[in-house]
């Protein structure tokens, strides 16, 4: 077995040349979400040459689309991802703030090195089901619009990824490690009020001001935070305030809102308690609402038998091997950051990963080591469309360094190295991990069925997609 890996990581590095070149072509096109066409056909068209056959225009979506190669189990998938930010326009491997002339986007989450580095993994299997001869089938699966449009929700609302035996997936971070965390599930909707437009001077008493309805709704929700679990997040914008006349009562106001809590069940709770304030605000002004749903994630699930099938293969792979011209870079980009943002990474993965992992990163600029896995009980604080793929099947995921420690995410900083070889080393290190791991289930079944013995019990509840299906992908 150890053979097979070591062929693995040789083919992944033979080709280094080829996935750098992808990586940075998508870091290029800096395509925005369900917008990805030309990222999503260069991918599509490495797949097909490498023998995939390639299913697009999943869930709807034009730039959704799958490719498979095997037969038989077990089935494996690996995850890609390759939309870009916008208002994040940088050009590439510099420590200075300084926007592309061509574009107003950018992959200030890695997404271009996301999908390439599932590319290079589910490729590199590909190779060791051809020559090993044994049955199984992998599958890649292009998931657009992660940022803002929740792809992989409306994939797996259409069961793309029912059947599955185990996904594996990764994101560049400024660790490596296991992402063994929970996310928060996320839900989201629009609240438009309706009141009645007249003179705020002459006749106020004719009026219903649908503007105060969504002052006492925020009233009402900042009072509701005290009173609901304290790992669950309560946001809200005003999107439509009525107008910019203060002597006319506003007819028409909006107001955006999302409710996130570690499980899913638990999100929709408090969304329906949202939702109590809402009708509550309407009575006391008089006024009519209609509430409009959006997007939404469920919690991602980890599965703790497939995380440590892949920290077994990192340990074995160990972290990328970064040059002096690469922590020279880094160092520059860590100049740029404020002793607050240094703080906070290191708080960050103190909480991911343990007391020990936050004394082993202290004075490093790039990650050098592989974290241990957090025994403890930790919930990001955030939200990924992961969690609905792994309320469909077991899935693990990891954590790669592709940036300086303490990069922010969403940040002209991550940019730039996103388009440097800092990004592109974590990246093939990322699809080393999950390609080893993917032998290691094809030669013993038995992990995927511990794997779902796992998920079987973690989702006795069955899935609740959080988006119903009158809202489609805003494409």
């Amino acid at each position: 077995m150890i053979q097979e890996k070591e062929r693995l990581c040789r083919n992944i590095e033979k080709r280094e040349e080829i996935y750098s070149r992808i990586s940075q072509k998508i870091w290029e096109y800096a395509e925005l979400g369900f917008k990805e066409h030309r990222s999503a056909k260069l991918l599509q068209e490495t797949l097909e040459r490498e023998g995939f056959q390639v299913e697009t225009g999943l869930a709807g979506i034009p730039t959704a689309f799958k490719g498979t190669f095997g037969s038989g189990g077990p089935v494996i998938a690996i995850l890609g991802e390759f939309d870009a930010l916008p208002g994040l326009s940088q050009k590439p491997g510099t420590d200075v703030q300084e926007k592309r002339e061509d574009t107003d986007c950018g992959h200030g989450c890695g997404h271009n090195l996301l999908g390439t580095g599932s590319l290079a993994a589910a490729v590199a299997v590909r190779e060791y089901l051809d020559r090993s001869g044994k049955p199984g089938t992998i599958i890649y699966f292009g998931c657009p619009g992660e940022e803002k449009g929740s792809g992989k929700t409306f994939m797996a609302r259409e069961g793309c990824f029912k059947g599955l035996d185990a996904v594996f997936c990764w994101h560049p971070w400024d660790v490596n490690g296991l992402f063994a965390s929970s996310s928060l599930a996320d839900i989201c909707a629009t609240f438009i009020f309706h009141g009645k437009a007249s003179h705020a001077s002459a006749s106020p008493h004719l009026g219903r001001s649908a503007l105060d309805a969504v002052e006492l709704m925020n009233v009402g929700c900042n009072f509701l935070r005290e009173h609901v679990i304290p790992e669950a997040r309560i946001h809200y914008a005003i999107t439509n305030a009525g107008g910019n006349a203060a002597n006319v009562v506003q007819e028409t106001a909006a107001v955006y809102y999302e409710a996130r809590a570690p499980r899913l069940n638990q999100a929709f709770e408090i969304f329906e308690r949202i939702c109590e304030v809402a009708r509550g605000a309407a009575i006391m002004t008089g006024t009519s609402y209609e509430m409009v749903r959006g997007d939404g994630f469920s919690d991602y699930i980890p599965n703790k038998v497939l995380g440590k099938v892949l920290m077994e293969n990192f340990q074995e792979a160990g972290a990328p091997a970064f040059d002096h011209a690469d922590h020279e870079l880094a160092e520059k980009i860590r100049d740029t950051f404020s002793e607050q943002m240094i703080q906070e990474a290191a708080a960050a993965v103190e909480n991911q990963h343990g007391e020990n992992a936050a004394a082993a990163m202290e004075g490093k600029v790039l990650a050098d080591i592989v974290l241990p896995v957090n025994p403890l009980k930790s919930t990001m604080p955030g939200s990924t469309d992961v969690g609905d793929v792994s309320y469909q099947a077991p899935t693990g995921q990891i954590l790669t360094a592709c940036k300086a420690f303490g990069t922010p995410g969403h940040s002209w900083q991550e940019v730039s190295q996103s388009g440097s070889s800092i990004g592109k080393k974590g990246m093939l290190t990322a699809a080393k991990v999950m390609g080893m791991a993917a032998i290691d289930v094809f030669r013993n079944p038995k992990i995927a069925e511990d794997a779902k013995k796992e998920f079987d019990a973690a989702v006795r509840g069955g899935y609740h997609c959080p988006i119903p299906e009158e809202i489609k992908p805003d494409l």
